[in-house]
């Protein structure tokens, strides 16, 4: 869809004001079809849309390669179709890389009546009927004036001047170096009531809007309707001319009322775009028809294919509860170890003090009685504890399995979670009590074990070592010998 924008800045004012006159500012509508830009400025054929390419030229889904730094290229690209407007603008945002100081041939931008698709000034045709904005890299008359930018007209009976770099026809010139800059050069091309304004972003700044003045040409006739293009070429020397956009604007005066949209397309286009329209819409619909009759038992299922928005939101109330489920499946197994482990403690407890009796006077490095007794009253708490936890755990599982669907009775599980983290907290807190007061109990000490005899004595350890260093010592020197008498057949 074409873009309705109003023109800002001091640039523009220069451009179509006189001097130092600010004119009123004309308004821009972005045209779609004389325009390219990445990404995906391709289609998977490799074709642009509303534009050829012709010769060397190489698109890719972010740019367009008009000529490789080979020797003796050249590349071009030309609108399909002819822009019949009165004022315009375009700007083109490209790159001149090359691995030497000088480069060649260069670039050149065009509107001219005929589309220009080979010939010998840039890569297009010469005898053209419109105008070229050539970036000239090489010197061709040695007067040390490249690489410069220059404004050419023709009406079509002129060949360029190639020996003289096109001086002698230029209606205006800057010198400008666009090779290997930093960043991307950008060219503004403004005619406006019949002025021609070119100008430069010189590459060195990432600020789109560094522009400054290159040329202006007063009283410039263009042909009314024309085809935009690039082209590019080498010759002895190479470089890569690579173009990253081409956009097109068309200039409105100031209140001047807005053309809609659907009067810029001429009739017979439109009725040729409906007309494909309903051969399109006929071709689904037949499609459509012979998909139900191959595939009976699907009828009805393809509305089934998307999800709402409200069935995508009870999805993942469903999957969270599934996954607080599992969760809580989790953590009964762990107090279900907890639990054995603790009666497992408590049964050896038991089954000590039984043995040991009441009125046994214990000995040295045991527990007396009265702190066993405590022990075994602080783990049946532990135990008492746990098994609450463990049965509210066991409710609540039992209480989001028996939930339909995962959406109703949110509130009440909610709830009985709320319930869950307070007994946990409890928990916690009589779990930090009993290990405070467990720390306050003198805790048994193990007896010391008896010595053990030594099995080694130290007259046998020094006799071993002995032993063991003569056999070293004597495997030393046979080895010795024998390394020798080997030597000796050599």
């Amino acid at each position: 869809m074409a873009a309705l924008v109003t023109v800002t800045g001091s640039l523009l004012v220069l451009a179509i004001g006189g001097a130092g006159v600010a004119a009123e500012l004309p308004n821009r509508r972005f045209e779609y079809k004389y325009s390219f830009k990445g990404p995906h400025l391709v289609h998977g054929d490799g074709s642009i849309p509303f534009w050829i390419h012709t010769g060397n030229a190489i698109p890719s889904a972010d740019q367009i390669r008009i000529t490789p730094s080979l020797k003796s290229q050249k590349g071009s690209v030309w609108t399909k179709s002819k822009f019949s407007f009165e004022n315009w603008e375009i700007e083109v945002t490209f790159r001149v890389t090359g691995r030497g100081r000088v480069g060649a041939d260069g670039l050149a931008i065009w509107y001219t009546v005929d589309q220009g698709l080979d010939g010998p000034v840039f890569g297009a045709a010469d005898l053209w009927n419109g105008v070229g904005i050539f970036f000239d890299s090489f010197d061709n008359d040695g007067k040390k004036n490249n690489p410069v930018v220059l404004v050419v007209g023709n009406n079509g009976q002129y060949l360029y001047d190639h020996q003289n770099d096109g001086a002698t026809q230029a209606l205006g010139s800057c010198l400008r170096d666009f090779r290997n800059k930093p960043y991307a050069v950008r060219a503004r091309i403004i005619y406006y009531k019949k002025i021609l304004t070119v100008m430069l972003h010189n590459g060195f700044t990432p600020n789109n809007d560094d522009y400054e003045l290159c040329a202006r040409v007063e009283n410039m006739m263009l042909p009314p309707e024309g085809y935009f293009g690039i082209s590019a070429a080498t010759g002895g020397l190479a470089d890569d001319h690579d173009v990253l956009s081409f956009l097109t604007f068309r200039l409105l005066e100031p209140g001047k009322p807005v053309e809609p949209a659907d009067l810029t397309i001429p009739q017979e286009e439109k009725e040729k775009y409906r007309e494909e329209y309903e051969n399109f819409q006929q071709e689904l619909d037949k499609k459509k028809e012979e998909f139900q009759k191959d595939h009976p038992d699907m009828q009805g299922e393809a509305a089934d294919i998307f999800e709402t928005v409200n069935e995508r939101e009870l999805r993942q109330i469903f999957e969270g509860q599934n996954r607080i489920h599992l969760e809580i499946k989790q953590l009964n197994k762990q107090l279900n170890m907890i639990l054995d482990e603790q009666r497992r403690y408590v049964s050896l407890v038991t089954e000590e003090m039984a043995k040991r009796g009441t009125n046994t006077a214990p000995q040295a490095g045991q527990l007396p009685p009265g702190e066993l007794d405590n022990i075994m009253r602080y783990q049946q708490e532990v135990l008492r504890h746990v098994g609450e936890l463990k049965n509210s755990v066991t409710n609540a599982l039992n209480q989001a399995a028996q939930l339909p669907g995962g959406a109703t009775g949110s509130y009440e599980t909610i709830q009985h979670f709320h319930e869950i983290k307070e007994n946990l907290h409890t928990v916690k807190r009589d779990l930090a009590a009993l290990v405070q007061r467990n720390l306050n109990v003198e805790k048994p000490k193990c007896p010391e074990l008896p010595p053990f005899p030594s099995c080694l004595s130290t007259t046998h350890f020094f006799m071993f070592v002995a032993v063991q260093t003569v056999l070293f010592i004597g495997y030393i020197m046979y080895r010795s010998q024998q390394e020798a008498a080997a030597k000796k057949f050599f």
